[in-house]
């Protein structure tokens, strides 16, 4: 069988969107969002205008809202499918259905097999994550595919355990989630078509915000749970800050980028109202290194300035939303 390539991606020379370069407050947002700013950013798609749902992140507890984008979004401003794949036969054989039919595949897969994650999970611990297929070579055990800031390839043992094909496919093994993305009515909008669509996306988003300032509810959470976390060790933070200050940092980095796109290059509310958002995933850059010395050294500390700059950053951020989107 020969390879399939969707979108004819050298690995060599791919380059990765801004959005992920080292500069980036947060280079790493959350897998699920990455996937899209770089399969959008591959297909010459600019990934900004899909952002609007970062302006409605809520904290609900124990986390911050996973935030992703809907599919319903993806179509309205470039025109891509996206629906569930039903995987009920090995994942292998519906990728080379769909990938010859130039779709790709977006699947959750264990990043114990990954090799991009070298130095963190790649053959060390098991851990969910989701990537993009997008050249598959099931005879020479190849895949190329897309996973958190880039475009990666991957082969032999680690193809077997990609797609459980080492031992065999095991059908009373729960399969991983996944999803096919049809490209046949992709469209390429130009920069003033996806503002009027984005702005559409904006409003309805941001009535869907919190009633409540969520970092404020955060704040009030944050101290108890690092009493509790001080006394499970760095370990234990490490999860929590992952679902926590990471997720909220990188959200708001995210609608921070987005604003700046929307306003165009002119200077107003959006803009001051990127600000105010910056200044939370500032925060909560500096917030959850000191959360891991007071956790690490087992000893209480003062973060009452910086979730005071988060929740007085939102609600600017917010307010100045409202009066010109809302």
């Amino acid at each position: 069988m020969s390879v399939i390539s969707v979108l004819g991606i050298a690995p060599g020379s791919y380059v990765k969107h801004t959005l992920h370069a080292e500069s980036a407050l947060w280079v790493e947002k959350n897998c699920y969002a990455d996937v899209w700013i770089e399969v959008l950013h591959a297909q010459r798609l600019n990934p900004l205008p899909l952002l609007a749902f970062t302006v409605a992140l809520d904290f609900v507890g124990d986390q911050w809202t996973f935030y992703k984008p809907s599919h319903d979004d993806l179509n309205t401003l470039y025109g891509l499918e996206v629906q569930e794949l039903n995987v009920y036969r090995p994942l292998a054989e519906h990728a080379v259905a769909h990938l010859s039919e130039g779709r790709l595949i977006l699947t959750e897969s264990d990043a114990f097999f990954l090799p991009d994650t070298a130095g963190t999970d790649y053959r060390r611990q098991h851990t969910k994550t989701t990537i993009a297929l997008e050249t598959l070579d099931v005879e020479g055990r190849k895949l190329g595919y897309f996973h958190n800031t880039g475009y990666y390839t991957l082969e032999g043992e680690d193809f077997d355990g990609v797609f459980r094909t080492a031992g065999t496919w095991e059908p009373h093994v729960l399969p991983l989630f996944a999803e096919w993305v049809g490209l046949e009515r992709l469209e390429r909008p130009s920069e003033d078509v996806l503002r009027e669509r984005s702005r559409a996306l904006l409003a309805r988003y941001l009535r869907r915000r919190p009633a409540i300032s969520p970092c404020t509810r955060f704040a009030k959470r944050f101290a108890s749970d690092l009493e509790g976390l001080r006394a499970k060790g760095i370990d234990a933070y490490h999860i929590y800050a992952f679902a926590t200050l990471r997720q909220l940092g990188s959200n708001f980095e995210l609608t921070a980028a987005y604003l700046r796109w929307l306003a165009g290059g002119s200077e107003g509310d959006l803009t001051r109202a990127a600000a105010d958002f910056e200044s939370i995933s500032s925060a909560a850059k500096t917030l959850i290194l000191k959360g891991a010395r007071s956790v690490a050294a087992k000893k209480p500390a003062d973060f009452s300035e910086l979730l005071g700059t988060m929740e007085s950053g939102w609600q600017r951020g917010i307010d100045l939303l409202t009066r010109v989107a809302g």
